[in-house]
């Protein structure tokens, strides 16, 4: 039994471009009663496809400069000529300065030998410079020179150096010009004036004036008393010492030797009672 309603399928048909070469196109049911050719999108296709394989890549002129000379190309001159070849300080034809470890020559000679390997006068002026400060390292290292001012920086920076200058302070000029008189007079009295029993009276007296010198500057009785007795047996000490065993007698006469040593004595205990503090 029917209801009267009648179903006709409906037709699409849609041109596609077949796969293999020997069709354009292929049947698909889409719309009804309607075709559609797809020939235009394959002629499309085609022609991007063709204009893409005729694109070829050019590489600009001014990027192959760009390049060569960044990566060491075809820019760099071969035959440069080595600009301080007549300079005759080594150090300075290399560049270098005279502090400089073998690390540091090696480095700068392997550097210009790369840059000027073209020119063989400039190679021989870099060789020569070269080879003449390894000479000269190693003759230093066989004969090593003694550095006056290294030494003098070094001890003057050991603690012990240091605890010692540590006691000492420069005072005003006045103080200073003050006790250099009066030790020039208790010198010139003790040339002038020998006995033959020596310096005694002149050595007391400096003794007495180192502690009057240190009492007045630092204003502490002790302090003055222990600075003073140590500064001058000290200078004592000192003093003969150099005379028996450093320094050749400097005055003639029976009491040469204690007048010396108390003029050495005298120079320490001015020191004592400029610069202690």
């Amino acid at each position: 039994m029917s209801s009267g309603l009648t179903y006709t399928p409906l037709r699409y048909s849609l041109g596609l471009p077949a796969r293999g070469h020997g069709s354009n196109k292929k049947q698909a049911a889409l719309f009804p009663n309607f075709r559609i050719s797809l020939d235009l999108l394959s002629l499309q296709r085609n022609g991007l496809a063709a204009s893409t394989w005729r694109l070829k890549p050019r590489r600009h002129p001014f990027l192959n400069c760009a390049m060569d000379a960044t990566f060491g190309g075809s820019s760099n001159d071969s035959t440069a000529i080595f600009p301080r070849i007549n300079v005759r300080d080594p150090y300075k034809r290399l560049g270098i300065s005279k502090e400089a470890s073998e690390d540091e020559i090696q480095a700068s000679r392997n550097f210009l030998i790369q840059t000027y390997g073209g020119h063989k006068p400039s190679v021989d002026a870099i060789e020569s410079a070269h080879d003449k400060i390894i000479m000269q390292k190693f003759y230093e290292r066989k004969n090593p020179k003694i550095n006056i001012k290294k030494k003098v920086r070094e001890v003057s920076q050991s603690k012990y150096i240091q605890a010692v200058t540590s006691r000492f302070r420069t005072p005003s000029t006045n103080v200073i010009v003050k006790t250099a008189v009066a030790f020039v007079v208790l010198g010139a009295l003790t040339v002038l004036f020998p006995t033959e029993e020596g310096p005694t009276l002149q050595v007391a007296i400096s003794l007495i004036v180192t502690m009057y010198f240190i009492y007045d500057r630092l204003k502490s009785k002790l302090r003055a008393f222990l600075y003073g007795a140590g500064s001058f047996a000290l200078a004592w000490l000192l003093g003969t010492f150099l005379m028996v065993s450093v320094m050749p007698p400097i005055l003639k006469g029976p009491r040469s030797l204690e007048v010396t040593t108390s003029l050495i004595s005298y120079i320490i205990l001015w020191v004592s009672s400029t610069y202690l503090r």
